[in-house]
């Protein structure tokens, strides 16, 4: 079972009210600024109380929030208490105010109240994700690696002597660290790197920055460099590749999961491509690709920078090899089983695995999440594929279902399609954990039931194909969507 944790900011924990997504100090500065409102209203001999006290309890509250940060949800709730203080305060400095000028203050006492009720809902809305808690034997390590490819030029600049770098985040089964251990940042090493991943991201998907500040706040399970875990022998090793302007730690819930589960996960940042990558020497890289609204020029464009991403995919897996066979000094050399490896990815991380595959046959099953297949269907998907897919309405691209229906009939291993009912296209990340739960925007699963669906449907796959052998999903992969079964073409 997934359980809703903690996370460290600055090294105070900010434990958060489950559903309300609010600190104990944020519940209290809504309380109080409540009750700044209700005491305006309330008979004369107990409002004096009332007021004095709450105006305290909010100015101290308050004032611990200027001090630890205070998050864009709470500026409501602040003005409105700041303007029913006024009115609270107002009949005690006066004296006993006339009964006409009593009513006359309630506009502004509703008007107060619906300021502070904002509050609230838009940290429902829009609230620091709490990761859930991965259900697997392992606890959970994470680092991030850089390289650079010496043989391929970077085709985003001019410079020719400019070559291809990659930025890869491992998610590994770690020993058990302490509880107070150090948690790792979400969305970047440091808060300032998740700030500047954060906002472009939010720029990405069409949403004003501020909207998203509460996401750098968040700190997923892993612990950063922890000791990789003893007991498992040799891990399989999963590759992911983001979405388009996605980034490396969008689908860190689904990582951890499959980490704790005794997989190494990979995922990728594509320079240029994703919406920002910070690099070790300091350098911000944020997208250049950007779509011209002609279909058949964008198809073109997109099947480039999938290429782009599969030769990604590639050079990765070859440094992962060379690391487990390095000198012994990295802690995950002889952990790595490079001969178990799987090549995943969102939407068009989706299309990149597909064609890594196809291209390179070190990899030993696929799986796209809601990924459109872009570019050549030719050589034909070899490997075992499960495309995890969300809900097809009118509304999905028409092209959309036929194409990778050829792509998965055309394999020549048995394929599988999984259409999650109440799935959209982000429920397939780390979205629902911090998005409006909007149905069209992140589905109706729920914040909970989305990463925990997409990841049981993923590790029912993995361990069928490259733990046991059998690739007979049949009487599993039904659990959790509708299911669609393409045998081999010489067994139709």
């Amino acid at each position: 079972m997934w359980r809703r944790g903690s996370g460290t900011e600055h090294g105070r924990v900010t434990e958060i009210i489950t559903g309300l997504h609010l600190s104990p100090l944020e519940v209290l500065t809504v309380l109080s600024a409540v009750a700044l409102v209700v005491a305006r209203w309330l008979p004369a001999a107990a409002r004096p109380r009332v007021t004095i006290a709450a105006g305290a309890v909010f100015l101290l509250s308050a004032i611990s929030l200027c001090a630890t940060g205070i998050r864009w949800q709470l500026l409501p709730v602040l003005a409105g208490a700041a303007v029913a203080a006024t009115f609270a305060f107002s009949p005690l400095v006066r004296g006993r105010a006339r009964r006409v000028r009593r009513w006359l203050a309630l506009p502004g006492s509703l008007a107060c109240a619906g300021l502070i009720t904002a509050g609230p809902v838009t940290a429902w809305a829009f609230p620091v994700p709490v990761f859930p808690e991965p259900s697997g034997g392992f606890a959970v390590g994470t680092r991030v690696l850089e390289w650079t490819d010496p043989d391929r030029p970077e085709t985003f600049t001019a410079d020719p002597r400019d070559r291809r770098t990659v930025v890869a985040q491992l998610w590994y089964p770690a020993r058990n660290s302490a509880a107070d251990a150090p948690r790792a940042q979400y969305l970047g090493r440091t808060e300032d790197e998740a700030r500047t991943v954060s906002a472009a991201f939010a720029r990405g998907v069409g949403l004003p920055g501020f909207l998203l500040d509460g996401v750098p706040h968040a700190r997923s399970h892993a612990v950063p460099d922890a000791p990789v875990a003893d007991e498992g022998g040799r891990f399989p090793v999963v590759l992911f590749s983001p979405g388009s302007s996605g980034v490396r730690g969008q689908n860190t819930a689904w990582a951890e999961q499959l980490a704790g589960h005794g997989y190494v996960v990979a995922a990728l940042d594509h320079p240029y491509d994703s919406a920002a990558v910070v690099l070790a020497d300091g350098r911000t890289i944020t997208t250049a690709t950007v779509s011209t609204g002609d279909r058949d020029e964008d198809d073109l464009l997109a099947a480039g920078w999938t290429a782009i991403r599969a030769a990604d995919l590639g050079f990765v897996l070859t440094r992962l090899e060379g690391l487990d066979r390095g000198d012994g000094t990295d802690p995950l050399a002889r952990r790595l089983d490079t001969g178990r490896v799987a090549a995943t990815g969102h939407s068009m991380g989706g299309a990149a695995a597909l064609q890594a595959a196809r291209q390179d046959h070190r990899f030993d099953a696929v799986i796209d999440l809601d990924g459109y297949p872009r570019g050549p269907l030719s050589p034909d998907l070899a490997r075992p594929t499960l495309a995890l897919t969300q809900a097809i309405t009118p509304a999905t691209d028409p092209r959309y279902l036929p194409r990778l229906t050829e792509v998965l009939t055309r394999g020549t291993a048995t394929n599988y399609r999984l259409t999650v009912p109440g799935a959209a296209h982000l429920t397939f990340t780390d979205g629902p954990l911090y998005l409006p739960p909007v149905p069209s925007v992140v589905g109706s699963l729920g914040r909970t039931e989305s990463p925990r669906v997409v990841a049981a449907a993923t590790l029912a796959f993995l361990d069928s194909v490259l733990r046991n052998g059998t690739g007979d999903l049949t009487g599993v992969l039904p659990a959790y969507g509708e299911l669609s079964v393409f045998h081999p073409r010489n067994g139709r």
